[in-house]
Parts: C-alpha cells; sequence; structure tokens
C-alpha cells in the first residue's frame, strides 16, 4: 500500500518555527521532484517549495529566506524548516511526491495534509 503521511503541524506563535516531515513509503520507486503546498480557508492551493531529484530547489517569493525544504532519499522523506513564520502562513500544507519511471508519463501521490497555525 502506497502511503505519503506529513507530520510536524501544529500552532506556533509569530516569529516561531515549526518543521514538517513527509514520509513516502518505501514501495514508492523512482521518485523525482518533492514538494509542499499548501491551502488557507478559501484560497487556491499554491506552491511554497519543491526540491528535485538532482537538488535543485525552488521557493515561493512569500517564504524565500524563511523557509527551507530539503529530503533524505534513502528514507523518501522530505522535510520544511519554517522559521520567521508570520500569520499569513496559517494554512493546510500538503506534500506532493512526484513519481517520474524511466520511459513513462509522471504521476504524483499527495499526503492528507497537516494544519498550521501560526496566532499569538
Amino acid at each position: 500500500q502506497v502511503q505519503v503521511v506529513e507530520s510536524g503541524g501544529g500552532l506556533v506563535q509569530p516569529g516561531g518555527s515549526l518543521r514538517l516531515s513527509c514520509a513516502a513509503s518505501r514501495n514508492i520507486f523512482n521518485i523525482g521532484a518533492m514538494g509542499w503546498y499548501r491551502q488557507a480557508p478559501g484560497k487556491q492551493r499554491d506552491l511554497v517549495a519543491v526540491i528535485y531529484s538532482g537538488g535543485g530547489t525552488k521557493y515561493a517569493d512569500s517564504v524565500k529566506g524563511r523557509f527551507t525544504i530539503s529530503r533524505d532519499n534513502a528514507k523518501n522523506t522530505v522535510y520544511l524548516q519554517m522559521n520567521s513564520l508570520k500569520p499569513e502562513d496559517t494554512a493546510v500544507y500538503y506534500c506532493q511526491v512526484v513519481v517520474a519511471p524511466e520511459g513513462g508519463y509522471e504521476y504524483d501521490y499527495w499526503g492528507q495534509g497537516t494544519q498550521v497555525t501560526v496566532s499569538s
């Protein structure tokens, strides 16, 4: 059974930090990009950060300099270190795992989401 499980969300004060983790089950192979998206109430789901299989990264402008994405390929895990959190970072954070089979089309798996609330 394929699973993508996020953890690490919670309630934090403005200026605080959280670290999100996303573990993809070991029966997922040929993982390409891994990314984090977020969705606030009444808004669309937007990209926060992505890390490619070669290690390259991309961030939304709103989180540059505050968030850092990293991955551990041996564990099929991606992390999102979030510092200097702001109330506008409040959202449900979702993990995306892209599978890139050789000679085939890419497809993806999503986690169930983890709530991040930034409030005093």
